[in-house]
């Protein structure tokens, strides 16, 4: 048996370690909510589920998220959301399910292609709705998006507020929280049910993005006017939309004396606008007998206008190749390979045509290149195409530099504006 006086210090010891303990909770006892749960409580009546419905098979064709902000029963909620029924009234309907199941038809009262927003109005009166107003809120702060993933029930999840993209031309809010499909639409709020921004796309890994709620403002605004009436074409609205982006977007790209690269004996565009990223790369192979210089440059903004097709998408990149080995001929072969790889990018016949190309030998002040070009039309928004502009400098043996501009969702004057410069910015260093 220990001695009394170790005894005596274990048992000190022992009662030290007991006082720092919590004290047990009593059965029965419940623990404090925690914040998620209190601001699912107080806050998710006024999600709803948005279902767009193919009518000939009565079956859901998508499924997105959306919210309250009126008495009246106005909602927001993606544009992308409710794209379908804008695409194709005849074949699609749009409804919305309550927290308690009930259903409702809605109608679109308004969108915003830009920025990816609807407001819809469903003939309802729910007791209770967000107040739709301006808002942020500080980088850190804790934020709540609501909605329901993968059709599995209204969720919230939680999440961290990181501030603004920097390389968009229109605001994202950055938020470190899994949105997932059918999130879409939905709001995320701070702890007080201030929304602060619109879920609207996600990168997995926790990276996923808001639409600010000032622009949901300024719509629902607009929407809720009494002297509002709804678009009487919204096909065509979205293309208005489009055509007005693009006049703000590309108005100075490529103007002035834009930002050039040196790519071996080449000087070529880079970061087109301050909001492009730009990124390079090396191919360097010990058995090859060529190497090869990649930069591309590209931007996070981009318009979507329906499941298959996305717009407003600017793409910048250049192919050096260079070899101290090949002959000119071998080196021909290798270089004609490289300016005939196909980059125009696929799409569905319901909503572009078929590509058209020209090819052409050209030369702007200083360089002699070989060209093409190729266009595809919007089938349901014919004044808008997609364009794509690749070119080689033509002149040497042993190097040569591969340039691909690529555009979506443009006018036929910006492509010949745009092309132009493009053409003209290539030279010899």
């Amino acid at each position: 048996m220990p001695p009394r006086s170790l005894r005596r210090r274990r048992l000190l010891a022992a009662l030290v370690l007991a006082a720092a303990l919590p004290l047990a909770r009593p059965l029965g006892a419940q623990e404090a909510p925690s914040a998620t749960a209190e601001v699912f409580r107080r806050f998710a009546d006024r999600v709803v589920k948005i279902q767009v419905v193919e009518t000939g098979s009565a079956a859901r064709a998508t499924i997105g998220s959306g919210f309250f902000v009126s008495a009246e029963g106005h909602v927001v909620t993606n544009y992308h959301v409710v794209s379908k029924l804008v695409h194709d009234p005849g074949r699609y309907r749009a409804e919305l399910i309550d927290v308690a199941g009930s259903i409702a038809p809605v109608e679109i009262l308004a969108i915003d292609v830009v920025h990816d927003l609807a407001v819809l109005r469903a003939d309802v009166r729910p007791e209770r709705h967000f107040a739709l107003a301006p808002a942020t809120a500080t980088q850190g702060t804790r934020l709540y998006a609501l909605g329901h993933p993968n059709d599995l029930g209204l969720s919230i999840v939680e999440g961290t507020n990181n501030g603004l993209l920097r390389h968009t031309l229109y605001p994202k809010i950055h938020f470190t929280g899994s949105l997932n499909p059918g999130m879409s639409g939905g709001p995320t709020i701070d702890a007080d049910g201030r929304v602060i921004g619109i879920n609207v796309a996600t990168a997995g890994n926790q990276i996923s993005f808001l639409v600010p709620v000032d622009r949901a403002v300024e719509l629902a605004a607009r929407a809720m006017a009494p002297d509002h009436a709804p678009p009487a074409d919204l096909l065509a609205e979205v293309g208005r939309q489009i055509e007005a982006h693009q006049r703000i977007y590309l108005a100075d790209m490529l103007a002035g004396e834009p930002k050039t690269v040196d790519l071996g004996p080449y000087r070529a565009i880079t970061e087109p606008a301050p909001f492009f990223r730009c990124w390079g790369d090396v191919d360097r192979g010990q058995d090859r007998p060529y190497e090869a210089v990649y930069h591309h440059c590209s931007t996070d903004d981009y318009l979507f206008i329906a499941d298959d097709q996305i717009s407003g998408v600017v793409e910048v990149s250049h192919a050096l190749v260079t070899t101290s080995s090949l002959n000119r001929w071998r080196f021909y072969s290798l270089y004609t390979d490289l300016f005939a790889h196909d980059e125009t990018p696929a799409g569905s016949e319901e909503h572009v045509t078929s590509w058209r190309c020209a090819t052409r030998n050209v030369r702007n002040a200083t360089t002699p290149l070989r060209a093409v070009l190729c266009l595809r039309r919007y089938r349901k928004l014919a004044e808008l195409y997609d364009a794509v502009l690749r070119v080689a400098v033509l002149g040497h043996t042993d190097s040569g530099l591969v340039s691909t501009l690529a555009l979506s969702g443009v006018g036929h004057d910006n492509i010949v504006t745009l092309t132009d410069r493009y053409l003209e910015s290539i030279t010899w260093r």
